[in-house]
């Protein structure tokens, strides 16, 4: 076959029957595979980075963006936004964000609780809540404006095969196959990857037997900017602001139910829901008025066994997911992100796929990873049960945090997505 340059700034189809070539192909548009280009075209303006995404992305033409009551959300840690301030897409991403000036922790029927508050460890907020559809579109935004960048959609990444220099992806496009040459693949494709799968990558699982009900929910006075982590004998859940400002009357919903109780909750009318919802929650936000539409997945840990190979590297979901307790997905997601970004920058003349570059990334994130898996599986497990000991153990950690400062300093810096070290780019 020929080989073919593939063609930079803008939105690409691939030449059938040729080989394309490119330094950095993404598999996978989402929230972390959009980011990950961004920060990697942030840190060396002279690679070609190609980003494959199986669905339509969003469209520059489209109407203003309006924020839908029923869009899903994410929480943009505090260290995740010194990140995206990095690249330049944090003043667009400020328009639609709402920001958490306090952290109210408590579990339901027992005594303690604990408050974080922005004044306590000296930020303008301890992080922001963002519609993720706003989120998607800013960066692909933002990336159509960048020379070495390509985005190809909507493109399936049928196969990845290691070759001597590299790796080759066969892409189909509109029925037609074609072969894209990498120095570096990355897949960043959710948590069920086949691509990752096609490779013998097995996953570690854990299975909490829990289901997350998402939806956005009004409220009849301002939350504030308060972000709420109430936990509950059937499982912790989150009550996020959204509206733009502490005036805001609406919240982001994350309810873990056991799978048992799933299907019923969410087969609810409206004002069983709102009626079941408020004994659980309590009245923090006053009468909870109106829900949205609910969505629900299962929830799990998985963890791949292997992240790196020579090439080729799993990042986002594909790599680790986790229970959405404390939010920590995604801004673990962007730290990854911004530390292979860091580590290929001084590669000179070495191949960006060389593992020994490779294992360096990893060895560098795998404390941050280890410790933000741990923080997040060990609060699920201590927070979703309601036996005695796990219920003393609760009371006695919230004691502990209002007590002994460093505990809780402790808390809000994993929280805000501070405790790792900083990438700068």
């Amino acid at each position: 076959m020929d080989e073919a340059k593939i063609n930079m700034q803008s939105d690409s189809g691939l030449p059938a029957g040729k080989v394309a070539s490119t330094d950095i192909a993404i598999v996978g548009g989402g929230m972390v595979g959009a980011a990950l280009a961004a920060l990697l075209a942030h840190a060396e303006p002279d690679w070609s980075i190609t980003l494959l995404e199986a669905f339509p992305l969003p469209d520059d033409h489209a109407p203003a963006y309006q924020p839908s009551y029923d869009d899903r959300s994410t929480a943009i840690a505090h260290g995740s936004v010194l990140l995206l301030q990095q690249v330049g897409v944090w003043a667009q991403l400020r328009e639609y964000a709402t920001a958490i000036e306090q952290v109210h922790v408590s579990d339901k029927g027992h005594l303690g609780g604990t408050l974080i508050d922005r004044h306590q460890v000296g930020v303008d907020a301890l992080g922001y809540v963002i519609p993720n559809a706003w989120i998607g579109r800013v960066l692909i935004q933002h990336l159509r404006t960048l020379p070495n960048v390509t985005l190809v959609s909507p493109a399936h990444v049928r196969q990845l095969k290691p070759v001597a220099d590299g790796a080759e992806l066969i892409v189909e496009m509109a029925g037609q196959q074609s072969v894209v040459h990498t120095q570096l693949a990355v897949i960043a494709d959710g948590a069920q990857s086949a691509l990752r799968a096609s490779l013998g990558i097995d996953v570690d699982r854990k299975d909490y037997q829990q289901t997350a009900i998402v939806t956005n929910i009004s409220l009849s006075q301002p939350h504030q900017g308060v972000a709420y982590e109430r936990f509950t004998d059937e499982g912790p859940m989150a009550m996020l602001p959204l509206g733009g400002s502490v005036e805001g009357c609406t919240s982001a919903l994350v309810w873990t139910q056991p799978k048992a109780l799933a299907d019923e909750v969410l087969a609810l009318s409206d004002e069983a829901f709102l009626s079941r919802l408020q004994q659980r929650f309590g009245f923090r936000l006053g009468p909870l008025t109106g829900v949205g539409k609910r969505d629900s997945y299962a929830l799990q840990l998985s963890v791949a066994k292997e992240q790196v190979r020579s090439s080729v590297v799993v990042m986002g979901n594909a790599a680790h997911f986790l229970h959405p307790v404390a939010g920590q997905g995604f801004n673990l997601a962007l730290r990854d992100c911004a530390a292979l970004a860091a580590t290929l920058k001084p590669a000179g003349d070495r191949p960006l796929g060389q593992l020994a570059l490779l294992q360096q990334y990893l060895k560098q994130q795998a404390l941050d990873q280890q410790a933000t898996i741990h923080f997040s599986d060990q609060l699920t497990r201590l927070f979703s049960s309601s036996g005695l000991p796990q219920a003393a153990l609760r009371g006695l950690g919230f004691v502990g945090l209002e007590c002994v400062p460093p505990a809780k300093q402790w808390l809000a810096m994993q929280t805000m997505g501070n405790a790792s070290r900083q990438v700068v780019l």
